[in-house]
């Protein structure tokens, strides 16, 4: 079978003709004079690999996965070690300027092989597929108390980085319905339980359409660093190192996390790309043993952007979240109203991201929404209209609490350590056998409570 291929720079002899050459399987279909007419070329299925000889500095990891998308392998030349570990971060299979043609057949064989065997189905042909970047990153399942799993699959190492493990870290992500069940202060309280505990924490607000994480937690959010850490991972440049200089770091009493903060305006939401996105998170598997993302709502997979071009997703953030969760929480408030919006998401989530298998937890538990013992009606109430996912836990309604913590610009164990939503939270995500632990610890240093 052959493999057309285009190219782009040093379009004399040298390339193209030591190629035709061979008069083996791989063929030159096209020449191209710049990296923007190549990826015009790709995007209409043309060709199933890229040879890139001349501007290797434009090529972004989102620019490789949307090719990805299509079918078409990378192959890019370059006698830069360092540029060729950078291209390697981002998918880019590198070689040296001066290799002979057999050699780059080869290569280019193998690269689209590789890229076959990882593509669940035939390469996409033609338009630009609405939810190309958004392909399901499969891996593992992990326990969190279980410690560090196996390695899972993804993007590969960055700069610096080339030929090393990923990260064992565990990824949490929070996601709920829209009508604020509670996602961001369910999360971020995560965070500082975790981090109590002892655990290496990175909170990552990846909320596209309303980043609260850094206004819960007193943070001056000027800088949207998960937006800085997705700039650098789409160009290669993403370091365990870099990341940390990113994140900021959140003390409580009882422990030390990190926060990347989410974007300071919701129409910023095109500079967090899925392919940036998958490159961080990687990264903060391998500073962090557990990352816990607050995501947005939404699931569509935008197919009315579904343009002859390389549009970024709106939705990119959300998906991509859940699709590289090892846990994900299903939060929805236990209100007459929050109850059926839960319902109707996890049917949504189960279409978008099957693998997901969410934990359901139902937020603002009180008697005056749900009437007399509310979990037993809840739990009815879910056993008849509910969806075949259990119900797991219940997070009791605790507003004087909460305010007391948003006051403060603080977390519940530092504000309200007696809370019952505190206690509860907690024992989500924490090993029992540190819970009580933790408990004599902070109640013998804990501040007096604010007065209701």
């Amino acid at each position: 079978m052959g493999i057309p291929v285009v190219t782009v720079g040093r379009t004399r002899d040298d390339l193209v003709g030591g190629l035709e050459r061979l008069h083996g399987p791989v063929s030159v279909v096209r020449r191209c004079s710049e990296l923007a007419e190549l990826l015009a070329a790709c995007q209409t299925g043309l060709a199933r690999a890229a040879v890139v000889a001349e501007g290797t500095g434009e090529l972004t990891a989102s620019l490789v996965d949307r090719l990805s998308a299509v079918g078409v392998a990378v192959v890019a030349l370059t006698d830069s070690p360092e540029e060729s570990a950078r291209l390697r971060g981002i998918g880019v299979t590198p070689e040296v300027s001066g290799v002979e043609a057999a050699a780059l057949a080869a290569l280019i064989a193998g690269a689209v092989a590789e890229l076959a065997g990882a593509r669940p189905g035939p390469p996409a042909s033609g338009l630009a597929d609405p939810s190309a970047a958004l392909h399901t990153q499969a891996g593992p399942d992990r326990t969190l108390d279980g410690g560090a799993g196996a390695e899972r699959a993804g993007p590969g190492p960055g700069a610096g980085e080339a030929g090393t493990a990923t990260g064992t870290g565990r990824i949490i992500v929070v996601w709920g319905p829209a009508g604020s069940p509670g996602r961001t202060l369910t999360a971020a309280n995560m965070a500082g339980e975790l981090a109590a505990e002892g655990k290496s924490v990175l909170l990552v607000d990846a909320d596209s359409y309303g980043a609260s994480v850094a206004a819960v937690l007193g943070l001056l959010d000027e800088a949207a660093g998960l937006a800085q850490a997705c700039r650098l991972a789409d160009q290669g440049l993403l370091d365990g190192e870099a990341l940390r200089q990113i994140a900021v770091p959140v003390s409580t009493r009882a422990g030390t996390f990190r926060v990347l903060t989410g974007i300071t305006r919701a129409d910023r939401w095109t500079e967090l790309r899925a392919a940036a996105l998958a490159l961080v998170y990687e990264r903060a598997r391998e500073i962090a043993e557990v990352t816990v993302i607050d995501a947005g709502f939404c699931l569509e997979a935008d197919e009315e952007l579904s343009f002859d071009s390389m549009a970024p997703r709106r939705n990119a953030a959300t998906l991509r979240s859940l699709e590289m969760a090892d846990t994900v929480y299903a939060i929805g408030a236990a209100d007459p109203v929050g109850v059926p919006r839960l319902v109707r998401g996890l049917v949504e989530l189960d279409a978008a991201v099957p693998q997901a298998r969410p934990r359901v937890v139902l937020n603002k538990v009180r008697a005056s929404a749900v009437g007399r013992s509310p979990e037993r009606q809840l739990r009815e109430a879910w056993a008849r209209y509910g969806p075949t996912v259990p119900l797991e836990a219940f997070l009791p309604a605790d507003p004087a609490a909460c305010d007391a913590a948003l006051l403060a610009g603080s977390l519940l164990l530092e504000s309200a350590p007696d809370s019952t939503l505190r206690r509860a939270i907690r024992s989500l995500v924490c090993a029992p056998a540190q819970q009580n632990l933790k408990s004599s610890v902070l109640s013998s240093t804990a501040k007096p409570r604010l007065k209701d």
